[in-house]
């Protein structure tokens, strides 16, 4: 039952565009102003497109008291695309869903548990085969069946064909590894901080940015993640357990209305930010999602961002912020930065994130080049922007520099050869079994 209601969602899903326009055509939700508009289109998706209603009841009566209106105005909108079949008219959310079938299955080895050698030899174990580390974009690109290999930028992240399904996975289920984009990996990477160190993750629900801190932490240090939803909170509480995080405050709190000046955040040099944003890099959302915001969404965001970057800047101890977003825009990004450093004067400086990475910031000002963005198409991964700042002054690092964790990081990769499996290390008491 489980397996057929994860179906019916899927293609419903599959059909959102199709199935609101058919709502809006037919009028359904405003003759129905009790029916949810998800079970809605649920409904209509098992009236017009699946194997016939299942349900009983009144859902299945109202469904039916509408059909023939329903039916007319699929008729109708095949008559406008010029399309005989139902599935023809997916046409254009396949064409633009794409992209999503282009980016791998990111796998990111959760070292509070475990280590690369050992997850490796794990899925060897389950028929996978290993090719080694990446040399380039193209060899993510070429992956199928059950091939796998190590990311040619960040040391602990494998890659999967992007079909590879590894939720029911051992591993997976016991917070050995995290299955997060390479994308959203960067912010906490580029962060860096060293073992020990007090870190803020301002908005950080659901939670895999804030388990990959405390996995560079080493579960050594302090962090306060904050998120203003209690159930998000809550989400974030279940995965940090699994993963095996200590030394986490989690709050449930709006970070602007964080005291900087609370004697509890004296140490706090380091700050992740990454804000809520119009999401419009994230390739596999679910279709019928608005993929191009209004200017005044955009403006309003913009606004908030700007709001909430300053006030992260403005905690006394704080040497080093990364801002990212899952945003394509300018106006979330760039200008969102060139904003709070002119605001800034001279406190804080852009530097230069990961400056082996192909694709920068557009040129929106002098300097936005240090900034870093990902794409599906140029680095396989969902659309990204992030921005390295430090504070100016005695002791602040070159403006190239990468952060003390991936430095380690990057001496770790040095000397691999390309296509080889990296140099074994110690393991580490507890191994996956």
């Amino acid at each position: 039952h489980v397996r057929q209601l994860y179906a019916l969602v899927s293609e419903t899903l599959r059909y959102a565009p199709v199935l609101e326009k058919l709502l809006d055509g037919a009028a359904l939700l405003q003759a129905e102003k009790k029916l949810p508009p998800q079970l809605a289109k649920v409904l209509v998706y098992d009236l017009l497109f699946g194997k016939g209603l299942k349900c009983g009841g009144r859902w299945k009566a109202l469904a039916r008291r509408h059909r023939a209106r329903l039916e007319a105005e699929l008729a109708r909108m095949k008559v406008r695309r010029k399309v005989s079949r139902n599935e023809d008219l997916l046409a254009p959310v396949q064409a633009a869903s794409s992209a999503a079938s282009q980016v791998p299955r990111y796998v990111r080895v959760n070292t509070l548990k475990t280590c690369v050698d050992d997850v490796i030899d794990f899925f060897k174990r389950q028929g996978y085969s290993y090719l080694g580390k990446a040399a380039s974009v193209e060899e993510l690109k070429a992956l199928s069946g059950k091939k796998f290999l190590l990311d040619l930028h960040l040391p602990e992240l494998l890659v999967f064909p992007s079909q590879t399904d590894l939720h029911d996975n051992l591993l997976y289920t016991s917070g050995h590894i995290i299955l997060q984009d390479k994308a959203s990996c960067l912010p906490a990477f580029l962060l860096g901080p060293a073992a020990g160190s007090h870190v803020i993750d301002a908005c950080a629900a659901p939670g895999n940015k804030t388990s990959h801190l405390a996995a560079i932490l080493r579960n050594k240090g302090q962090i306060f993640a904050f998120d203003v939803d209690p159930k998000r909170v809550a989400t974030m509480n279940t995965l940090l357990t699994r993963a095996g995080v200590t030394g986490c405050q989690l709050a449930q709190q709006d970070f602007l209305t964080v005291d900087p000046g609370d004697p509890k955040y004296n140490r706090v040099t380091h700050i992740l930010l990454d804000p809520s944003c119009s999401g419009s890099g994230m390739v596999t959302r679910g279709p019928g999602e608005e993929a191009a915001p209004s200017a005044e969404r955009l403006q309003a965001l913009a606004g908030f961002q700007r709001r909430v970057l300053s006030h992260a800047l403005s905690f006394p101890a704080l040497r080093r912020l990364v801002y990212s977003t899952c945003s394509l825009h300018q106006e979330e990004n760039e200008d969102v930065v060139q904003a709070v450093l002119q605001e800034q004067g001279s406190a804080f400086r852009l530097v230069t994130a990961f400056p082996c990475w192909p694709c920068r910031g557009l040129a929106a000002f002098p300097g936005a080049e240090s900034c870093l963005r990902a794409s599906p198409a140029e680095t396989l991964t969902h659309g990204f922007f992030v921005a390295v700042l430090e504070r100016c002054g005695e002791g602040a690092a070159a403006p190239s520099s990468l952060p003390v964790a991936a430095k380690e990081n990057a001496q770790l990769g040095e000397g691999t050869e390309s296509g080889a499996a990296p140099k074994k290390r110690k393991r580490k008491k507890q191994q996956v079994k």
